[in-house]
């Protein structure tokens, strides 16, 4: 009799860092990063700004200075941009405007040129500087959220997508006003809490990277029982989440999305 493969650990993935901080969080991780990418920023981005290391892509530091006091109207300005200041700005330094970015280093920000990187996108430098910089002490549960990852040009969404691809083993988040994305890999089985009062209820399963010959899943209105995917064939869009615990084992590493609530 053949031995049957070994079981493949699990993951579990949670949209807790959505709730208020006096929320119970279920399956949260430990730790966690934020990259501005050069993109509106979401209506919750003061809500996220709490993590131990805020990193922002060139241009998202633009977005960050003019962004923040548009988010908290109520506020002062002057004192938003003080508590809502970047660690580091990181990229090629051809968005950045010389006075956010002249601003920001008399705050204390730390300012790191990578014009000579022209073979990665903001993101790619972003997340592999927090990776190599062990900014965050506990990096095994660090989950990085993207905001200004989604919208805008297609190609740059594209970039950011396939970063996920690149950095299998992190926990990436891309973030909208709409929806967010992540990766799940193949080499693990999936646990996704639902927090049904932020997120949902419709979702999709995305074989980007590959072709899929086997998903399946439970707590979906529509589920998928060893079902291929592909482009040119089938994929989930448009789906439902049904319960409050959605478990995902595929033979593809796939993308995650579920839309965000208003």
């Amino acid at each position: 009799m053949a031995t049957p493969p070994p079981a493949r650990p699990a993951m579990s993935h949670s949209s807790a860092f959505l709730l208020p901080s006096s929320a119970p969080r279920t399956g949260s991780a430990d730790a966690y990063a934020v990259v501005v990418l050069n993109q509106r920023l979401p209506r919750f981005a003061p809500l996220l700004w709490a993590p131990q290391v805020r990193v922002c892509a060139d241009g998202g530091a633009n977005r960050v200075f003019d962004g923040m006091p548009e988010l908290l109207p109520e506020q002062d300005a002057d004192d938003v941009r003080l508590r809502y200041k970047p660690d580091v700005i990181k990229g090629d330094m051809d968005s950045v405007r010389p006075e956010v970015k002249e601003y920001y280093s008399n705050l204390g920000t730390k300012i790191v040129d990578e014009s000579h990187d022209q073979d990665t996108t903001d993101l790619h430098k972003c997340v592999a500087f927090i990776a190599q910089n062990s900014l965050v002490s506990d990096v095994s549960n660090l989950c990085i959220l993207v905001l200004g990852a989604l919208g805008g040009r297609f190609d740059h969404e594209m970039g950011n997508i396939n970063v996920l691809h690149l950095f299998p083993n992190s926990r990436i988040v891309l973030l909208s006003d709409d929806c967010l994305i992540f990766l799940l890999p193949r080499t693990h089985t999936h646990n996704i809490h639902i927090e049904r009062s932020i997120e949902g209820p419709h979702c999709g399963l995305i074989p980007i990277g590959a072709p899929s010959t086997s998903t399946t899943t439970t707590g979906l209105r529509w589920n998928l029982d060893k079902t291929c995917m592909s482009y040119g064939g089938l994929i989930s869009t448009s789906n439902v989440v049904d319960e409050d615990q959605v478990t995902v084992t595929s033979d593809s590493d796939l993308i995650w999305t579920i839309s965000l609530r208003h």
